[in-house]
């Protein structure tokens, strides 16, 4: 990693790695080859673009565009504009025989305009948000108020190091997010539940997306009768809307953390969703593992969920 901005992740890696990003990630949105990074100032950035040979980058009578974004507040919506047609020019004039195109370019250039710095790259690909929308919970045949959103769910997956062909288990599977992204990222998985309710509207969600997992399995967490796995990823139970079998959250957090160490081998990773009140990071330790970090994702007033990764040291 070369720096992280404010939602921009520069990265020094082989522009192969771009498929897997593409196929894996839920919050990213756009892949690009960065040409240079300076600071958020208009002389600096037009040096910048007069550096740059764009005539090894634009085939003759190829077509671009120019789109520059703005992260949060770190400039004015008008600066945005201008900086597009003025960028847009500069290449114009740099180029032999090319042209604007705003609707169906060849190339598009982005610059983005982030935690005062502006970061200027060509677009390899767009990740549209469009297919994970469409595996939302409501959209789903089983619904349940409980259910994780499928980019959460594969966020998830992703902190959790799964590969392919990795056995993933979540020990309380409920509608199946996390199945269902596990799956489409090349794992085998195996669910638990200890309501045939919902292991039942699993299966059906399941079914609907046409998955197969190596088991369904009608469990309580705290005790699996499963060997061994790769890798974990689960939300236990919490809120008004989820039993937790006359136990607390806390309780059932920290005993299926303590069962886990016998499934997990020595470095496999457990990704773990709590409120934030739990002190996950502690639990974690408590048992044996290391934490490796934490996430907060805000909900709603008396809910912040926190989304820790754990991974299994002896």
């Amino acid at each position: 990693m070369i720096e992280k901005l404010d939602q921009v992740l520069r990265l020094d890696a082989e522009i192969s790695c771009i498929k897997e990003i593409y196929l894996r990630s839920a919050y990213t949105r756009i892949c690009a080859v960065e040409l240079f990074t300076c600071n958020a100032d208009k002389k600096e950035i037009i040096d910048c673009l007069n550096k740059t040979n764009f005539k090894n980058l634009i085939e003759e009578k190829g077509s671009f565009a120019v789109r520059v974004k703005r992260v949060k507040n770190y400039a004015k919506k008008s600066e945005v504009m201008k900086y597009e047609r003025e960028i847009g020019q500069i290449i114009l004039n740099k180029t032999a025989n090319t042209k604007v195109n705003l609707t169906e370019p060849d190339y598009i250039f982005i610059g983005i305009l982030t935690s005062g710095k502006f970061v200027f790259g060509l677009k390899i690909v767009i990740i549209y948000p469009k297919l994970f929308g469409e595996r939302r919970p409501r959209k789903k045949p089983f619904f349940h108020p409980s259910a994780m959103p499928s980019k959460l769910a594969r966020c998830m997956v992703n902190l959790a190091q799964a590969k392919r062909d990795d056995l993933l288990i979540d020990p309380f599977c409920g509608t199946g997010s996390t199945l269902v992204e596990a799956t489409y990222i090349g794992c085998q998985t195996i669910g638990l539940d200890a309501q045939l309710k919902m292991l039942e509207g699993c299966k059906r969600n399941l079914d609907h997306y046409n998955i197969e997992p190596e088991g369904l399995i009608l469990a309580d967490a705290r005790n699996p009768p499963i060997i061994r796995v790769n890798c974990a990823v689960t939300d236990p139970p919490y809120g008004r809307c989820c039993s937790t079998m006359k136990s607390t959250t806390k309780k059932i957090v920290e005993k299926v953390l303590s069962s886990f160490t016998f499934l997990l081998s020595k470095g496999a990773r457990i990704c773990i969703a709590s409120p934030k009140s739990i002190d996950l990071p502690s639990l974690g330790e408590k048992v044996g593992y290391k934490h490796i970090e934490s996430h907060f994702v805000y909900v709603h007033r008396s809910l912040t969920r926190e989304i820790a990764v754990f991974e299994r040291e002896e």
